[in-house]
């Protein structure tokens, strides 16, 4: 722990002002040290008082992301995580690819407050403002075959389902396979990539991101984004909000992730899901296909009825949803 993340522990234990010597000699550092420290956390977002012949007293911290602050909210499952909060980053993925290569060990955590160059599925970008959301991934080491990797997404989309719930108290819907919808618009994408061994069938590694919207970006989404995307608390989210949605995440998921690949959350992945009943067109090695989706199996493969009546299971591809029924779900309270 940094002289930084000390001072700020002092200040969150203390009940009123501290003084700049007092928290020098509790450290054994110098007065400058817990100045800088102070100067530091303040850049970062936190309310900290001074006055003369009182010292420094933290006045409010509730709306800083740091990795401190998730820590505190994390439960026994996922206590083992290493949290890295960064300002700017290409992509957290990215970032986290190259962690892993180097042999960053599985529970490695990066967090960016920004992304100039965030990934989606099929090659997209995912537009990632500052401050606008939570961009997360985490880096993961799976002793199970490279074929149960769905596991993970599908894992995924649940916890951050069930984190929408805890923050909102709305119900959260998937739309197969890695989206996640709130009140009928995109708040959430998973991008999961792995690395291969070929020779065991297993997996030198996977890195799991997630990208959430909590507020509307200034100026509104892009136009490639704007008819799908949305965001859970419109222009502006409570205090704390992506500390908290960062900790429930990390909590859900690894109660799945610790008990893959049994599955135990593929009933409630299943109960959320938002394409079950909806027609639509689908994409599959180039063909096309249209029909009514009846469900997903324990594989989370999507059934679905063609035109015909005969059912076809898809476990790859791209879906889209004929119009009206998004309409619908907007509209809905």
């Amino acid at each position: 722990m940094d002289a930084v993340e000390r001072v700020l522990e002092l200040l969150q234990e203390a009940q009123g002002p501290v003084s700049g010597e007092r928290m020098a000699e509790a450290l054994g550092v110098t007065r400058n040290t817990v100045w800088k420290a102070v100067k530091h956390l303040r850049e970062q977002g936190y309310a900290i008082s001074a006055a003369t012949n009182q010292g420094y007293r933290l006045l409010s911290e509730s709306d800083v992301l740091t990795a401190s602050n998730i820590r505190r909210k994390l439960e026994p499952q996922a206590s083992g995580v290493a949290i890295d909060v960064r300002e700017t980053v290409t992509s957290t993925n990215t970032v986290l690819k190259e962690i892993a290569e180097h042999g960053g060990r599985e529970g490695m955590v990066v967090i960016a407050n920004k992304q100039t160059m965030g990934k989606g599925r099929l090659g997209r970008s995912f537009y990632s403002p500052k401050g606008g959301g939570l961009y997360m991934s985490v880096l993961l080491r799976p002793a199970f075959s490279a074929e149960e990797a769905l596991s993970i997404t599908t894992a995924a989309a649940v916890a951050v389902a069930r984190a929408i719930d805890h923050m909102t108290g709305s119900r959260a819907l998937i739309k197969w396979v890695n989206d996640v919808y709130f009140h009928g618009r995109k708040v959430c994408g998973i991008l999961t990539e792995a690395s291969v061994d070929f020779e065991n069938k297993g997996l030198h590694y996977a890195v799991l991101g997630m990208g959430t919207n909590l507020t509307d970006p200034e100026g509104g989404f892009p136009p490639e984004a704007a008819q799908v995307a949305g965001s859970l608390f419109g222009r502006k989210a409570p205090p704390g909000a992506r500390t908290e949605l960062a900790a429930q995440i990390l909590n859900h998921f690894f109660t799945y992730y610790n008990a893959l690949p049994r599955r135990t959350f593929m009933e409630e992945y299943r109960s959320r899901s938002l394409l079950t009943g909806m027609d639509i067109t689908f994409t599959e090695g180039g063909a096309l296909w249209e029909g009514t989706v009846l469900g997903v199996d324990d594989q989370a493969q999507l059934l679905v009825r063609l035109p015909d009546g005969t059912e076809k299971l898809f476990g790859a591809g791209e879906v889209n949803i004929k119009r009206g029924f998004l309409e619908k779900l907007r509209a809905q309270p």
